[in-house]
């Protein structure tokens, strides 16, 4: 008897380990999809959409039980900076963005969102949004509420820029130290000198992030991601290269973590442990913010960050010398974190299963194949070729190219 291609698509899901249901925390990644039903012939979609007669009979449920498989679970919608927020509030066509790129049961992080009049960035960030005002917490609330109806999770990623801006004024930081640019041989400034926070005022900055994710709750999100990778604020903080203070913020590891542990503390007693996760890259370089002891420092935070029992530690992937050789290892952060390990950084659907299968993870964020592939689960699904992004639309104000109008697989 020949083998229905449908069928053969159900059994390759079951065996994808990107397909396979995970609780992350009260969180239940996961939905009932009917591949094949062996008496109508017919191949069916999402089970809460079921023609209604189906979902009556008893033979609908039979077929649930033994040739319905859970999909689209561990893959994660990575925040993606869009550029797109005019004037720092939300817009109507992320209605649609992020509602394309919603699974049932599927995890999306929104792209980073400044928490505070001081976070943006001002030039260099002038279209991300905001949640620090009533106008943006009111024009998220469609964009969230079009996740939710089609069954997804939503976290609202928390930024402060910090030193990464070219503003008119001075940017905060842990430093006065600038960004500097080599162009030609020598030394451009392109960012503002930043101006060094007094210890006085760090509360305050804490108090911006609590409020900030109150504000994401308000608007409807399940939870908040804290950004403390890539160079910005709570990184600058962290790491060695750039953090040159004398106070109880800046000198030994544990003083350089303060801030940050500082704002998951705040948050986690505001909204709740449980609807908190973290992003780190302690072991990239990004917007010059490097640390001597990245493994130190990453496995420090690992280790604290289990005090307030939050959802997920989320972490860049270090690089790869050529060749392919590892330079670092997510490991032993994998290994001390006692919540949820999501990672990050380039995979492809093969890299994705196999840093689940390897045990190196449990979720897999996808940022610029998600992008240009709204239907990235069901493409992994089908082992199907990829849309290619194009990064000349990355960050354009254009609210379709290269933002709405990638297609889906038919």
């Amino acid at each position: 008897m020949e083998k229905d291609s449908t069928s053969a698509v159900g059994a390759d899901a079951l065996a994808i380990p990107l397909l396979t249901p995970y609780q992350m925390g009260k969180f239940h990644l996961s939905h009932r999809y009917v591949v094949y039903c062996p008496f109508c012939r017919t191949p069916s979609s999402e089970s809460s959409d079921m023609d209604a007669t189906l979902v009556l009979s008893l033979r609908t449920i039979w077929v649930l039980l033994l040739f319905g498989c859970w999909v689209c679970v561990r893959i994660v919608l990575a925040p993606l900076t869009r550029q797109r927020s005019y004037g720092y509030v939300p817009q109507p066509h992320a209605i649609l963005y992020y509602s394309q790129r919603t699974t049932k049961g599927g995890l999306l992080i929104a792209e980073a969102t400044a928490v505070s009049d001081t976070a943006q960035g001002c030039g260099r960030y002038k279209d991300a949004p905001g949640i620090w005002t009533e106008e943006q917490v009111e024009a998220w609330k469609p964009i969230v509420d079009a996740v939710h109806a089609k069954g997804g999770i939503f976290f609202c990623q928390l930024w402060h820029v910090g030193r990464v801006s070219n503003a008119g004024q001075a940017p905060i930081s842990c430093t006065d130290k600038p960004l500097i640019r080599r162009s030609n041989g020598g030394d451009v400034n392109r960012f503002t000198p930043p101006r060094r926070l007094k210890t006085e005022e760090i509360p305050q900055i804490v108090n911006d992030f609590r409020i900030a994710a109150k504000n994401a709750i308000e608007a409807g999100f399940d939870g908040v991601e804290i950004h403390g990778a890539h160079g910005f604020l709570i990184e600058q903080f962290m790491k060695d290269q750039v953090n040159d203070r004398t106070d109880q913020y800046g000198g030994s590891q544990e003083n350089r973590c303060r801030f940050g542990l500082e704002i998951v503390e705040a948050i986690s007693n505001e909204i709740g442990a449980d609807r908190v996760g973290i992003r780190l890259s302690p072991f990239a370089p990004y917007n010059q913010c490097s640390d001597s002891k990245p493994e130190a420092l990453g496995l420090y935070m690992a280790e604290s960050l289990n005090r307030y029992g939050i959802a997920y530690c989320h972490v860049v992937e270090p690089g790869q010398k050529t060749g392919g050789e590892q330079l670092l290892s997510v490991l032993p952060m994998r290994k001390a974190f006692n919540g949820s390990f999501m990672t990050s950084g380039g995979f492809d659907r093969e890299g994705g299963n196999r840093a689940l299968a390897e045990n190196r993870a449990d979720l897999v964020a996808y940022g610029r194949w998600f992008l240009a592939n709204p239907d990235l689960p069901r493409r992994f699904e089908l082992n199907v070729p990829l849309n290619q992004y194009d990064t000349s639309t990355f960050y354009t104000p254009d609210p379709v190219i290269g933002y709405t109008d990638y297609p889906f697989f038919v």
